[in-house]
């Protein structure tokens, strides 16, 4: 997609946010999976839009994606042998149904482990829910390895993945 901008979202961006991750919410439920079936975390995202790190992808001036980009290592999923420095993580990424199919995952995610990398980050990571195959799937075949699956009781993500910044792809040559 050669006309998609990525930037920061603003805090007066917060329902284009919400609607982004409430429309992905209703085609999970649509598919008969339960991921995201709550309201948006609006403190978390307000944060996250303070603090530049919660980005919207336009097409033609209209927001059709939303990504979190951020160095939070969740500690129930990403211990000390992990090396949680060592990567920036992937949170709430959402595509309208409208722009669905056509890259716009891909080039996100894309855009990230750039991102990770002109930080001097080795890794791009994200915890995905457990059990949705699909979206397993989809990121395998994005570049990403499944590193392990986290089983807590108390939470339905756990699924780890991760793949090399343009960076730490040099370092492991």
């Amino acid at each position: 997609m050669k006309d998609l901008l990525i930037r920061p979202g603003r805090v007066d961006e917060l329902g284009s946010v919400e609607a982004l991750l409430q429309g992905a919410s209703a085609w999970l439920a649509s598919r008969g999976i339960d991921q995201w079936q709550y309201p948006p975390h609006r403190d978390r995202i307000v944060t996250a839009l303070e603090r530049g790190v919660c980005f919207l992808a336009f097409e033609d001036g209209e927001p059709i994606a939303t990504i979190q980009v951020d160095d939070f290592a969740d500690p129930e999923f990403w211990g000390p042998e992990d090396d949680p420095g060592a990567a920036l993580y992937v949170h709430r990424m959402a595509i309208s149904r409208g722009a669905a199919g056509r890259g716009v995952g891909r080039e996100l995610l894309d855009w990230a482990t750039d991102r990770a990398a002109e930080q001097g980050k080795q890794w791009l990571r994200l915890d995905a829910w457990k059990d949705n195959e699909g979206l397993h799937r989809y990121y395998e075949g994005s570049g990403f390895t499944l590193l392990r699956i986290v089983d807590l009781p108390h939470r339905r993500s756990g699924a780890l993945f991760q793949r090399a910044s343009k960076r730490g792809t040099d370092i492991n040559r």
